[in-house]
Order: structure tokens, then C-alpha cells, then sequence
């Protein structure tokens, strides 16, 4: 429904009242309605799910139609990134959130910071999601405002054009609400489990879910040793557990993005079950790092055998109860993990990776896409990567393959300044630019994200203001460093009363007091220092 169409539906709604709601203004009515569209978290989960889905179609059709995300630990620091994007790309299309455990774990655990290992409380997760989409819709309500205020403005002046381009803007205005691919780890213990948290986050406006692999008490980040992970049932068991919580809640879009560790996880908890050679538990168990035996007599106390490939095979058990990978298996594990995960109900994949590498990626997904041909990746393009090194030896081994003379580089100190301004660090530059679009082109990656590029932000700002403030610069380096900044490139918290809401309280006392309103931002408000 239009501006004009809602103000018209509530004077006559007022008018059914026969003069008790003559206090109320249609107009500031539809105003606030439309500053508040989305009245709960699965309006919002059901609205970015239809985003997400007509984005994975347009990017099967064309690969150039990736998505990307960075991930947000405040709501406010969400906030401010759609707002840079609409201000900058005048569009918030194909631009997610990224709600990251690492960073629940790390910044918005009630313990305080812990390592990213499912040990932080439950709640902290959906109640992020919560505060973002809190932020998403104060955004869309303080643009709205500034709208607003302008027809208000050329309704007085009497200027109709102005008023009815206006109007126009606000019927067509985008809304700062956007998927947020949020990360539920290993599950947070058994499928139940899973379930209950997925409807929490559901509940708060999640459209997807994103879910590893790994054991749920034996997880760990990504980008560390020691990954445990669990036979397929167990994590199909996990997927429809999600699927049925999207279902219950009548989110039929929502996504679930299965995440497999097993490139760099070489330890399984458990043996899989397996009931005939070749099904799904046989597959997984194949892979079980083991000596062949004889006879009864070469088991030991407390030996586990398994019949592998037709041979009876005691396994390799560590002290901890775990059990062993082959060696070099990892890859051929990744492609059954997600041919297996399409197959049980997955929507998208993420494959974590060790460095950031198109061919590698590549080589997994053609593999994939040879059972599962629009098999998609969301990729992690971790700050855990020393990018600029990885990048620089890519370039390296490609100029050795192709015979080009390297004498002059070093390759296990590329990292070093001193080869900054050669050509095989532009070049490499230039790779990285290009690694999103190539990636997605070349690679199936649909959703580029990076996990806590806002983490490492906070702490470089940070520390270039506190490097100047409590320094020699004193004032000047909040005044130089962020203040000016804002001003000049019109970010828009340098009004920070009016950022946080002070205009739409000082209309809101307006509608509600009439002439007695007592408003905050009269000419003795300093915000007026800011034009």
C-alpha cells in the first residue's frame, strides 16, 4: 500500500471512531507505519529468505551475480555498513550480513571473551540477530524520517512538485533489512538441540542457517588443528532438524548452508553405521586410517576392527577415544560431504579451506558438480589467510611453472616490504582483487563473505586514535582522524543525537503533545553545528 493509500484507510478507520481518535493524525500514522514495515523477525526471515532464493536463481543464470557480506558483531556496526552501501552503491542488492560464532564467542559472551569453540551461551546468538535487525529497521525508520521531514517542509512551502517527488521516494524506498547468513557452529549439542536454536534464530529473523560439520563438545575455529568431525547420518540428522524449523515456522525458503571441515579435520568421534558395503556409513569408514590383521590373535586389549574394502582392519584409536584419517584424504572426504549434504536437503555449501586459492576450490567444486551440477559455495574469505603472503607465492609458482626467471624474490619472504613495489606484488594485488569475481565464476562461489573483518576494524581505529589522543596530537587526532572525515565524507554519525534517533523522538512528542511538545532539537542543539 502507497503513503497516500494508508493515510486514506486510516481517516476512515478514525472516522468509524466517531470523534475519540480525533487526536490521531492519518498522516503520522501512515508515517510511523511506514518507518516500522517489518513488525516481527519472521516478517523479516520470510521477506530475506524470497531475497536469497531469486539471488541464487540469478546467479545460476549468471555467475556474474555473486552475493557478499562482511560479518557484524553490534547491531549499530550493521547498521553503519547498509548505510555505507546504500550511500555509496545506491543499493543494498546482493549485499548480506554476516553473524559469525567466532565473534559471538570472542565479543558477546557473557563469560567474556572465549575461543571459538561452542562454549559461549546460546542465547547470545539469536539475541544478535535480534539486535541486528533492530538496527537494520532504526536505519530504514531515521532515513524514512529525513524524508518525511523534507515533505513536511515542501507541503508548507506549498511547492506540490517537490512534495509529490518526495512522496515517490518514499513509496519507493529500499529497506536496509537483508539476509543474514548466520553461523549456529556445530549445533550446540544433539539434534533436538539444534532444532530448539534454529527456531530461536529463525524467531529473530535468521533466513539462513549455516551448520558444520564437527562434533558439537569437540569443536574448534575453522583455522585450527584438532577438528573432529561426525558421520554423515549425524549431520543429516542436524539438517532436517533445521528444515523442520523452518517449516514449523512457516519460513519454506529458508536456507541451510552445510559446512564441511574435513579438509583439514583428520579425527572422527565415531564409526559410522553401516549396514551393507558401499552405503553412506561404509563410504565414511573407508577412509579410517588402520593396519590390516590377520587373525584374532593380532587384536589387542581395547582394538577396534572394522571391515574395510573387504579386509579386516584394526583402527588407528588415539589416547582421547578419537579415531584416525588416512592421510591425504581430506579432499575426497569434502566432495562426499557435499554431494551427501545436496542430497539430504542443503541448499548451499562452504567448504573451508586452508588458504584462498580459486584452483583448489575449483578442483572440489567440479567434482561436486559431476552428481550435483548447481552445487553453490558461501566461501570464507578469513582474515585467519595472510592474503598478501598467499597471494604473492600463487604469483611465484606461477611465473617457476611457466620458466620465468625468480631468482630475485624469496619465496618464504614475500611478505617483506621490500618487494611491494615489485611486479610480482602487483600482480599479486591484482589476483586478490579479482578473487571474488574470479572465484565466482570459475569456482561456484555464490555468497563471498569475510567472517570478522569489523573485529580487526574496531581494533586499527582504535588504535590510531588512541596512538594520537593520549599522544602528541591531543584533540587534533580525533578531530583531524574522525571528526573532519565524517564531516567530509558525509558520514552520517557525526550527528550522532540525530543517528540514534533524536529527530524521530522530537516528531514523535510532536504527534503524540501537540503545541506542548518540549523537542531536543530546537537552535540551542549543537547537532546545528553540522548544517
Amino acid at each position: 500500500m502507497s503513503y497516500q493509500d494508508d493515510i486514506k484507510a486510516l481517516a476512515q478507520l478514525r472516522e468509524a471512531q466517531r470523534g475519540k481518535w480525533d487526536n490521531v493524525n492519518p498522516e503520522h500514522a501512515a508515517r510511523m507505519r511506514a518507518q516500522n514495515r517489518f513488525r516481527t523477525g519472521l516478517d523479516i526471515a520470510r521477506y530475506t529468505a524470497r531475497i536469497m532464493r531469486e539471488d541464487m536463481a540469478a546467479y545460476d543464470a549468471d555467475s556474474s551475480k555473486y552475493t557478499q557480506s562482511l560479518g557484524c558483531w553490534h547491531g549499530f556496526i550493521g547498521q553503519q555498513k547498509l548505510l555505507s552501501i546504500k550511500k555509496h552503491f545506491g543499493t543494498t542488492q546482493r549485499r548480506y550480513l554476516y553473524l559469525s560464532g567466532w565473534m559471538v564467542a570472542a565479543l558477546r559472551s557473557e563469560f567474556g571473551p572465549l575461543p571459538d569453540q561452542s562454549m559461549h551461551e546460546k542465547t547470545s546468538v539469536p539475541s544478535l540477530i535480534e539486535e541486528l535487525y533492530t538496527f537494520l529497521r532504526q536505519a530504514d525508520a531515521w532515513e524514512l524520517n529525513h524524508l518525511f521531514r523534507d515533505l513536511e517542509a515542501a507541503q508548507k512551502a506549498g511547492d506540490k512538485a517537490k512534495a509529490d517527488e518526495l512522496i515517490a521516494k518514499i513509496d519507493a524506498h529500499e529497506t536496509h533489512i537483508v539476509p543474514i547468513i548466520a553461523d549456529i557452529d556445530a549445533g550446540f549439542g544433539n539434534a533436538e538441540a539444534t532444532y530448539l536454536l534454529a527456531k530461536k534464530m529463525i524467531e529473530a529473523g535468521a533466513c539462513c542457517i549455516q551448520l558444520e560439520n564437527q562434533v558439537s563438545d569437540e569443536k574448534q575455529c575453522g583455522h585450527q588443528d584438532g577438528k573432529v568431525t561426525v558421520p554423515h547420518e549425524d549431520f543429516i540428522a542436524k539438517i532436517n532438524a533445521v528444515r523442520y524449523a523452518f517449516l514449523e515456522l512457516g519460513v519454506e525458503e529458508g536456507v541451510i548452508v552445510a559446512r564441511t571441515d574435513s579438509l583439514g579435520a583428520g579425527l572422527t568421534q565415531k564409526i559410522a553405521v553401516t549396514k551393507e558395503p558401499g552405503d553412506l556409513g561404509d563410504q565414511y569408514n573407508s577412509y579410517l586410517d588402520g593396519d590390516e590383521i590377520a587373525s584374532a590373535s593380532d587384536i589387542d586389549n581395547g582394538d577396534v576392527v572394522i571391515k574395510q574394502n573387504g579386509k579386516l582392519v584394526k583402527v588407528k584409536r588415539l589416547a582421547s577415544g578419537l579415531y584416525q584419517f588416512k592421510p591425504g584424504t581430506g579432499e575426497d572426504r569434502v566432495v562426499l560431504d557435499c554431494i551427501t549434504s545436496l542430497q539430504n536437503g542443503a541448499d548451499l555449501l562452504w567448504i573451508e579451506t586452508e588458504k584462498p586459492h580459486v584452483g583448489q576450490i575449483k578442483g572440489m567444486v567440479d567434482r561436486i558438480r559431476e552428481v550435483c551440477p548447481d552445487a553453490k559455495l558461501v566461501y570464507n574469505n578469513s582474515p585467519s589467510f595472510n592474503w598478501t603472503l598467499n597471494f604473492r607465492q600463487q604469483v611465484f609458482d606461477a611465473w617457476e611453472a611457466e620458466g620465468k626467471d625468480v631468482s630475485d624474490y624469496d619465496r618464504a619472504d614475500l611478505m617483506n616490504e621490500k618487494y611491494d613495489a615489485t611486479p610480482l606484488a602487483q600482480l599479486a594485488d591484482e589476483w586478490t582483487r579479482n578473487f571474488q569475481r574470479d572465484g565466482s565464476r570459475e569456482a561456484g562461489i555464490f555468497h563471498h563473505l569475510i567472517t570478522l573483518p569489523t573485529y580487526h576494524t574496531a581494533a586499527l581505529s582504535t588504535d590510531n586514535l588512541a596512538k594520537g589522543y593520549f599522544g602528541d596530537e591531543g584533540m587534533l587526532a580525533y578531530v583531524a582522524g574522525v571528526q573532519r572525515k565524517e564531516i567530509r565524507e558525509g558520514i552520517a554519525t557525526v550527528k550522532h543525537q540525530d543517528m540514534a534517533g533524536s529527530n524521530i523522538g522530537d516528531d514523535h512528542k510532536e504527534f503524540f503533545h501537540g503545541d506542548a511538545a518540549l523537542k531536543a532539537g530546537g537552535k540551542d542543539n549543537t547537532m546545528n553545528q553540522f548544517g
